[in-house]
């Protein structure tokens, strides 16, 4: 069974995206490369997020993308409570159609009741998932502390385990592979080198063998997707060959 290969809109950069007319406008790169689905980021959006969506939309059905959704925010707040706008998170995800929406997991509370998120979300389509993110809260101790509360409830539908983000936060992805696998219902891949104090998304085939390494030890039947620069004069081929390797990953 091949691996369903989802590309992020960002991977274009944000100026491109922009240049070339917003996020639709790169779905037809994305069709033509072979890839099966995107991920739109809210934070693309350049005008009211509402007024955009339509048109987004109904070029996603045309291109027969699979959508995922990702929005640039926690899901817990700094107190504990659940973000006051998933309500209107999850419409606009429902109004793309999306397979999947994507919160940073943020403050989570041990001990918190998950009664209320359980209800938000039980008449929805949409999937919602957590991701490593590039902050304390986005660390192993933080996810494992997350799931292992609330394995029982399956309120959430696991995480985007994104392979890159771990060293933003000091740590390894291999240990965190073997701890989190059985949660991991979407990746991200990306890898990453040393840059200034930090660390700059690359190409997996720019950054050695980790991201592989890492890729094999999560499962290989869940949807993969390319969060690392694509760049060139022809950004089908270069998509293209990416989507190509990842997706022989799963063979």
């Amino acid at each position: 069974m091949q691996r369903e290969i989802i590309v992020v809109t960002a991977a274009y950069g944000k100026d491109r995206v922009q240049e070339a007319g917003g996020q639709q406008a790169m779905l037809s790169i994305l069709a033509a490369a072979g890839a099966d689905g995107v991920e739109i980021r809210r934070e693309l959006f350049t005008t009211e997020v509402q007024a955009a969506l339509p048109a987004l939309a109904a070029e996603i059905a045309r291109t027969q993308l699979i959508a995922f959704y990702s929005v640039p925010e926690a899901l817990f707040m700094t107190d504990g409570s659940l973000n006051p706008r998933l309500e209107q998170h999850l419409a606009e995800a429902e109004q793309l159609n999306a397979r999947l929406i994507k919160y940073a997991l943020g403050h989570y509370v041990p001990g918190l009741n998950s009664d209320e998120l359980r209800s938000r979300l039980a008449d929805r389509k949409v999937r919602l998932v957590v991701e490593n993110d590039q902050t304390e809260n986005g660390k192993l101790a933080a996810l494992d502390a997350f799931f292992q509360a609330n394995d029982e409830s399956r309120f959430c539908n696991g995480m985007t385990f994104d392979i890159g983000n771990w060293l933003w936060v000091g740590e390894q992805p291999l240990p965190a592979a073997d701890r989190l696998r059985h949660h991991v219902s979407y990746i991200h891949v990306k890898a990453a080198l040393p840059h200034g104090d930090g660390w700059r998304a690359v190409p997996p085939d720019a950054a050695g063998d980790l991201w592989r390494e890492t890729l094999a030890r999560l499962p290989n039947d869940v949807p993969c997707a390319i969060e690392f620069p694509l760049e060139g004069p022809d950004l089908v081929a270069v998509t293209r060959r990416y989507v190509d390797l990842l997706r022989g990953t799963s063979s």
